[in-house]
């Protein structure tokens, strides 16, 4: 198709987005055609990690709002990214994109455990890596997770799938006046309170130069022009 503008990238898939038109769970037909633009971009020689989030099934933060103590609502939400990762894996590998499904934590008959060093090698064998259950930790959110894996697999760009077109200054399915960012600072974003990324993803993002762009994933053809070198959503980096 052209040059890839990327080499290396991480997709964040938020649960969100895999629940589609669903009240809950995962629709499997967004799975099917976000999976079908991966397998696209794969040929051409991209090498991808894809971070999951699990929202559609458990948000911790919810079940801490039920009355459930944060580590235990933070677990269960860590297991349903396993979830959303098989899902993903499944409908890549009916594509004939081959793949490695690594967890955070261990869960050995499902998932590979991750190790760093074993995750690159994936990549460069040219695998799709799909990264679930976070950091392995409660109280840290699939943003940080895929801030962390974007600085150890040193990609070049996260690319977070969202279902909205970029960074707005305020949710612009409520307000019809929102402004869309073309571009914006790692400390714009804080400074306005924009809900991109939480604030340690943001800074983290900072601290090593990481870019991130925020784009509408469930618009066809949105993430094979990004790998190609359009910008169709929010640019946040370091601005001088």
């Amino acid at each position: 198709m052209g040059k890839l503008a990327y080499r290396r990238v991480i997709l964040k898939l938020s649960g969100d987005v895999l629940r589609g038109n669903e009240v809950t769970g995962l629709d499997f037909a967004v799975v099917s055609r976000i999976t079908q633009e991966i397998a696209a971009v794969h040929a051409d020689g991209l090498e991808l990690g894809v971070v999951v989030g699990g929202g559609n099934l458990f948000r911790g933060a919810d079940l801490e709002r039920l009355g459930y103590d944060r580590i235990t609502a933070d677990n269960m939400g860590m297991l349903s990214t396993v979830i959303n990762g098989l899902a993903i894996q499944y409908a890549l590998e009916t594509l004939g994109v081959e793949t490695r499904l690594m967890s955070a934590i261990h869960i050995q008959e499902l998932a590979e455990p991750f190790i760093w060093r074993r995750a690159i090698r994936h990549l460069e064998k040219g695998r799709v890596v799909i990264f679930a259950a976070g950091t392995g930790n409660p109280f840290f959110t699939t943003d940080t997770a895929a801030a962390l894996r974007a600085s150890q697999m040193k990609a070049e760009i996260i690319l977070k799938g969202t279902k909205v077109d970029g960074i707005y200054d305020r949710d612009p399915v409520l307000s019809s006046d929102a402004v869309r960012f073309d571009h914006l600072d790692y400390m714009e974003v804080v400074r306005l309170g924009l809900k991109v990324m939480d604030l340690t993803a943001i800074t983290f993002c900072r601290d090593n130069n990481i870019p991130i762009m925020v784009f509408n994933v469930l618009k066809p053809d949105n993430f094979k022009d990004i790998i190609y070198g359009q910008q169709t959503g929010t640019l946040v980096k370091e601005l001088s």
